[in-house]
């Protein structure tokens, strides 16, 4: 029924992903924009990947409903010149005038340019998967392994660009060359035709009708702690390992396992469906909060080395599993809005997670013990909830 093109259509859906992940990749740009405007405090600056993060969410959730009227090549065209537009104007800004360049920062960074990457990563997710119903957790998994290692692939290019190139002559090569590879892509991102078969008739529920189920919002629940506990540690492994004697690099081993996480996680989706999945990987979380307060309390590195590991694969499982339970629990026939709308917990995770760490951190004078002991709690708040969603599942399915 599925043509074996598919795979070459996930390999360049993937490809567009590693593209628009770039924008995680904020902290590449925060130190240089530092630089430039020196009078930035680090809140204003970190303002950007918030506004970037809010409209990311907003961004997927209008790409949802245009699906119903344009096709995915469309949108992912749209994305295309959002981007195009937003890093341009990135690179216009004025070095002379801080107060104006720090709003349009905001305006093209983290409005328009968060609102392109929404657009193609709704797009590209929500086409693929039609392709992939027998394979939701692996077909998932690999593209958002492209979309989370954006900024550690594509990092080394843009920290080569800045230095020599200075950041604004960086932001236009980078859209343009973003432009570029979402336009030529954009041609192999199609809906498969047997999903436009008037005989095939997709089912599942409406977005309103999701809405008013209990097991959508615990599950929505389940994914802001679980986002929170590993952005308590993920977005920091760099400055973790150095607090206890290792390099810098681990910090990037632990982005490769952030990727590498989704792919295992969505096959392990396929194969053991979705309660044994989301128990693995809260285990994982609680291994790795155990390992890094073991590592903490009596200063030995390979705990510590360890538990970033494991929540770096942990934090990498959860996109996985939202996408592939939204998809399998409410139906494929309305998953492009559907999913946009568990993506919101997002926000929420992004704020709390950094807020709280940072929080302890500072009330414990710089030492992590804390922070590691509040992932034990967020782990096991997360098992009550896979309990609770556990039966409202079951509840569901019964009606």
């Amino acid at each position: 029924m599925y043509s074996n093109k598919r795979w070459l259509y996930l390999g360049v859906g993937t490809v567009l992903l590693v593209f628009c992940g770039l924008i995680y990749g904020w902290s590449l740009f925060r130190d240089p924009f530092s630089q430039v405007y020196t009078n930035w405090s680090l809140s204003q600056l970190s303002m950007t990947f918030t506004i970037s993060m809010v409209f990311f969410c907003l961004g997927g959730f209008i790409a949802g409903k245009l699906s119903a009227k344009l096709k995915p090549r469309s949108i992912i065209m749209l994305s295309a010149v959002l981007l195009l537009v937003g890093f341009f104007g990135v690179s216009r800004l004025n070095p002379e005038n801080p107060s104006s360049s720090l709003t349009m920062l905001y305006i093209f960074y983290g409005v328009l340019g968060g609102t392109g990457v929404g657009f193609s990563y709704n797009s590209v997710i929500s086409t693929m998967n039609k392709w992939f119903p027998d394979k939701p957790g692996l077909a998932s998994g690999v593209m958002m392994m492209g979309f989370g290692l954006g900024a550690l692939i594509l990092g080394s290019l843009a920290t080569s660009l800045i230095a020599s190139q200075g950041i604004f002559s960086t932001f236009l090569i980078l859209g343009v060359a973003i432009f570029v590879v979402l336009m030529i892509g954009s041609l192999f991102i199609k809906n498969p035709e047997v999903q436009q078969s008037a005989s095939v008739k997709l089912e599942g529920y409406t977005p309103g009708q999701m809405m008013k189920t209990a097991s959508f919002w615990i599950f929505v629940l389940w994914c802001v702690i679980a986002n929170s506990a590993g952005l308590m540690v993920v977005n920091s492994a760099a400055s973790i390992a150095l607090a206890f004697g290792a390099p810098a690099i681990v910090g990037m081993i632990v982005s490769v396992f952030n990727g590498v996480g989704r792919v295992i996680i969505g096959g392990i989706f396929d194969r053991a469906g979705r309660k044994a999945t989301m128990l693995i990987n809260m285990i994982i979380m609680a291994a790795g909060g155990a390992l890094l307060l073991i590592g903490a309390k009596t200063s030995a590195m390979i705990f510590i080395l360890i538990g970033l590991l494991c929540m770096g694969t942990s934090y990498g499982g959860n996109p996985t599993i939202s996408s592939a339970f939204i998809n399998r629990e409410y139906g494929p026939k309305h998953f492009a809005v559907n999913f946009s709308l568990g993506n919101f917990s997002l926000i929420p995770a992004s704020i709390l997670g950094p807020m709280i760490s940072s929080k302890l951190i500072e009330n414990a004078g710089g030492a992590y013990d804390t922070t590691f002991a509040a992932i034990l709690i967020c782990a096991a708040g997360a098992f009550v909830l896979w309990i609770l969603l556990n039966g409202a599942c079951r509840k569901k399915a019964k009606k």
